[in-house]
């Protein structure tokens, strides 16, 4: 049974721009490179709540695969599609680029993802999703716990946050699905023999979950934003307008 989403949209025409947030933040992450699309992307774009994020529904079970599942059924089949992905989004970009989920990715960009994962890492993020939901008593104190979750901290808006956090009885909760963050390490090396597309992977200079020299340990020339963190799309998104340029073109030859 397919999960419903929460679905942001716009624009007109192809190609169409999917863009796909990371762990535990919503796609209001991508406000401020919407607020750009009408001068960088000309056609349509769509911006989901992943499954267990923000406003869409929870889904059974978090795999890449399943995830890319639900996705695909948000794109008209055989309309050319741009993925821009970051984090975990970006992961679920490559996996869309394989072709195994019937969307005619042409092009697909990861910005973000983490490369390498240790035993701790996995164990850390396995103990975050056997942990039960807490219910907090003030909106500021779910609010702050959202933002670390999501890895926001410091770059907080009222739009952002308002989406990753639900009143509920006795209090406030974060409205991520904590059993989302079990979903584990990706096969990056597998993914990228996969591709049916052109990729793209990138990575804010300052980013310390995606440094470039473990981006170019995957046999990529990957694209480094200067001055950019992990979450660039929010720090600075005009900055991003070298990777749509990037995106357009191969989108651009098949609509």
């Amino acid at each position: 049974m397919a999960t419903e989403l929460s679905v942001r949209h716009g624009g007109e025409g192809d190609p169409i721009l999917l863009l796909l947030h990371g762990l535990g933040a919503t796609g209001e992450v991508w406000r401020g490179l919407e607020a750009r699309l009408p001068e960088l992307w000309p056609g349509s774009w769509l911006v989901p709540d992943l499954p267990g994020h923000g406003r869409s529904a929870p889904a059974r079970e978090y795999s890449f695969g399943t995830l890319a599942a639900e996705l695909a059924g948000l794109v008209p089949p055989g309309r050319p599609v741009a993925v821009l992905g970051h984090s975990l989004g970006g992961v679920l970009a490559l996996t869309l680029a394989s072709g195994w989920f019937g969307v005619a990715v042409v092009g697909a960009c990861g910005l973000g993802i983490k490369v390498r994962w240790t035993a701790d890492d996995l164990s850390k993020a396995a103990a975050v999703a056997a942990r039960p939901a807490k219910v907090l008593p003030t909106r500021d104190e779910a609010a702050e716990r959202w933002l670390r979750m999501s890895g926001l901290a410091g770059l907080w808006t009222p739009e952002v946050v308002d989406a990753g956090i639900a009143e509920t009885g006795g209090g406030w909760r974060v409205t991520v699905d904590q059993r989302a963050f079990g979903v584990g390490a990706p096969d990056l090396p597998g993914l990228l023999a996969a591709a049916r597309a052109e990729v793209l992977l990138a990575a804010g200079e300052n980013d310390p979950m995606c440094p470039a020299e473990h981006l170019r340990s995957l046999r990529v020339d990957p694209v480094i934003l200067p001055a950019l963190g992990h979450n660039a799309h929010v720090e600075s998104p005009a900055a991003l307008a070298p990777l749509l340029r990037r995106l357009h073109a191969p989108a651009a030859a098949h609509a």
